[in-house]
């Protein structure tokens, strides 16, 4: 019953129609030994293509004048030639890795489309457009194909019958092929339950997407015919906070509605998970230009941008892409690389967009990741310190902070700056470790200054966006001083404009207001250098502002450089924000300052950044200290409110003084128009002025100096730093 190749003709005056009328009144008995054969060869366990290949010949006998092919479809979304025996073999593997879509033949269109897909005419359809030239050298002139789909409705392949004239399949035709597919999707799902170690190695479990071995085996077979004319990475910005602040499953949830996403935006073209928040397009049209590819960046992202519920937890994806087009030399691989290369350059330039690779970038991106691998092996051996640089009085030179800034030490020794490394601080991952380390250190130095007496007060530590959207930096921060019974009113956070103003914006605000409501005070670093304007003052949770050094170098007298200066430091003034001035190089710089209303100065002119064993140095000599020679001029009353009080002789503490006793403290607070006083467990009233909140402070020192107590009187003074003075019993007895 075999048909021979030779056989395959076309009858003349349409007796193709009589001769399939003849083959199909056998009925029954044809139509059973075909099912009983093919269903004895899948209970043998025969192999898939030979079971096809059977398949195939015995309904071509059955159907006279034509040609049966079927196609699978595999691991990763590509088509494969599984049996065509009465067509030529170039004709049936010019369909092996063809990803499937609408416009795909009628083999790739049945399969996506999962419905049959029937061409009276392949010169004329346009879903041949690609294959049209090498069907008709062939002699085929039309085509029908029908899915093969298995028991749980996954489409498995296509089962196709080819015809040498122009013409549309009959009902018989129709009803003979619907028990063949039948058939065809037994073999092919006996065939995948084998193949289900495969399914494990090819796809992603948690997404259903074909995973990186699947995409490794896709560049392995491409041809110069079938090179992918671009690849865009997509790589989720958000996963790791998602993970922290919600936990796994949210995290889960948050890939898997990705993985849809990126899917549905980029068909008909193929997605691969390449692992944890990484995703890859594989762009099949070897015309695409940049300006497409810029327009399919845009539409993952629009794709990308509705919120996802996750376990209750609402939570956008945010992504940022690169993308790499291909030329006459590049493989797969290469377009990887390259598209990864323009993704690490677009999370420096533009978070949460696209970028396109280009020769440029290949320095660029280079020494990024030279500084990542630098930080990351310093982390990794305990190469990381802090240097400090001092934070001045400018009215009287004393250290009242110091700014933490960490150093990389080369394994010959060699101190790199953190300007040196700043590429690594980009990266999330490193700036997570990099701000963990950090405080680890600084909490093990604020706790050995202490311990020598040293009257310290505040130091700043710089925290990037990656650690305040992680949702737990404040249980790291407290984590690290608590260990070393630091209290966090020695900390200040330092955050950059750039910070404040990026993407996630919104929710660094948020984490800022959250910290500065548990106490801790916030700085905004290199202001004026970043994309703030005074306006976004009215909105930034800050306490201190530090001017960036670039207003400052060119402050001569009537330069702009100069009005700006003096309008932030009127502008802070006025909004109760603390301002310091960084970059003092010179006396007459810090002179001007000081005329203008700035107290505090930062800057070589004070000292550089400095290991801890010099910083140490400049504290015992140069911090602020603990009283004042006179606590008149320190609290800064006017002399008349003090002299009744005989201050102007209380003594000075200092280290290593014996003040064992019990402390009290009171402070003189000025809130909103009102000055009071308050202890540390409760507020002992309102005064419309100065002089009359220490007028009650100070009668309450007596009683608590009465009574065996030392006490502390606490005051804001004209650089806004809190002091603590501490009243020697001589002025007990002399008030």
């Amino acid at each position: 019953m075999f048909l021979p190749r030779s056989s395959f003709s076309v009858p003349e005056n349409g007796g193709w129609r009589a001769q399939v009328d003849v083959a199909l009144a056998l009925g029954e008995t044809a139509l059973q030994m075909l099912q009983n054969e093919i269903l004895e060869m899948i209970a043998r366990g025969g192999p898939l293509d030979a079971t096809a290949r059977a398949l195939c010949r015995r309904v071509e006998a059955l159907l006279p004048g034509s040609a049966c092919s079927i196609v699978q479809l595999d691991m990763t979304g590509q088509l494969k030639a599984l049996a065509g025996p009465s067509l030529p073999d170039a004709f049936n593997h010019a369909f092996d890795g063809l990803a499937i879509g609408p416009r795909v033949a009628a083999c790739g269109s049945a399969v996506y489309l999962a419905q049959v897909v029937e061409t009276p005419d392949i010169a004329t359809d346009p879903r041949w457009s690609a294959l049209a030239a090498q069907a008709l050298e062939h002699g085929l002139r039309a085509c029908w194909s029908a899915p093969v789909v298995g028991g749980d409705g996954v489409v498995l392949g296509a089962f196709s019958v080819y015809y040498r004239e122009p013409r549309l399949r009959t009902e018989a035709e129709a009803e003979l092929a619907q028990g063949s597919i039948h058939l065809c999707a037994i073999a092919m799902e006996g065939d995948r339950r084998t193949g289900d170690l495969r399914r494990l190695i090819y796809r992603d479990l948690l997404t259903d997407l074909p995973n990186r071995a699947a995409f490794e085996a896709v560049a392995a077979r491409l041809t110069d015919d079938t090179r992918p004319g671009a690849v865009l990475i997509v790589d989720l910005d958000n996963l790791k906070t998602v993970n922290d602040a919600f936990g796994q499953k949210a995290g889960d949830c948050l890939l898997q509605a990705t993985a849809k996403r990126v899917e549905e935006a980029a068909a008909p073209f193929r997605v691969f998970r390449l692992g944890g928040d990484e995703f890859a397009v594989v762009i099949d049209d070897a015309e695409i230009d940049a300006a497409e590819l810029d327009i399919l960046a845009g539409r993952v992202l629009a794709g990308l941008s509705e919120p996802v519920d996750c376990n209750g937890n609402l939570t956008t994806p945010l992504a940022t892409l690169g993308g790499a087009l291909a030329d006459a030399e590049a493989t797969l691989g290469d377009l990887r690389k390259k598209a990864e290369f323009a993704l690490c350059h677009a999370k420096t330039a533009r978070l949460g967009g696209f970028a396109i690779y280009s020769p440029a970038l290949d320095h660029t991106v280079s020494r990024r990741l030279c500084a990542i691998r630098t930080v990351e092996a310093a982390l990794n051996e305990d190469r990381v310190d802090a240097h400090y640089q001092p934070i001045v009085r400018i009215d009287t030179g004393e250290i009242v902070g110091l700014e933490a800034l960490f150093r990389v030490i080369t394994p010959e020794g060699e101190i790199v700056s953190a300007g040196d490394c700043f590429e690594a601080t980009l990266d999330v991952h490193t700036a997570t470790r990099l701000t963990g380390r950090m405080l680890a250190i600084v909490s093990h130095d604020v706790r050995t200054w202490l311990d020598q007496g040293i009257w310290f007060q505040h130091v700043g530590i710089n925290a990037s966006s990656a650690d305040l959207q992680s949702g737990r930096f404040h249980e790291a921060l407290a984590e690290a001083f608590e260990r070393e019974n630091v209290p966090l009113s020695h900390v200040i956070l330092e955050v950059t404009e750039s910070v404040y103003m990026g993407r996630e914006g919104h929710e660094v605000r948020g984490a800022i207001q959250d910290l500065r409501a548990r106490g801790l005070r916030i700085a905004l670093d290199d202001f004026g250098t970043g994309f703030a304007s005074l306006t976004h003052l009215l909105s930034m949770p800050v306490d201190i502002l530090k001017i960036d050094k670039s207003f400052i170098a060119p402050m001569e007298p009537g330069s702009r450089g100069a009005a700006i200066t003096e309008g932030v430091l009127a502008i802070a003034s006025r909004l109760g924000i603390r301002v310091v001035a960084e970059g003092v190089e010179t006396a007459a710089q810090a002179e001007q300052l000081r005329k203008w209303g700035c107290f505090l100065g930062q800057g070589y002119f004070y000292s550089p950044a400095v290991d801890r064993t010099a910083v140490t140095r400049l504290l015992l000599e140069k911090a602020q200290a603990r009283d004042s020679v006179a606590l008149s001029a320190a609290i800064a009353a006017p002399v008349a409110d003090l002299r009744a009080f005989d201050l102007h002789e209380a003594s000075v503490v200092h280290p290593g003084d014996d003040i064992r006793e019990t402390l009290v403290r009171y402070a003189i607070l000025l809130c909103g128009a009102d000055w009071r006083v308050v202890s540390e467990r409760r507020q002992f009233g309102r005064f419309s002025s100065r002089s009359a909140a220490l007028q009650c402070a100070l009668g309450l020192a007596r009683e608590a100096m009465a009574s065996g107590a030392s006490v502390e009187i606490l005051h804001a003074d004209l650089g806004g730093e809190l002091r603590a003075f501490h009243l020697p019993r001589s002025w007990r007895s002399a008030a």
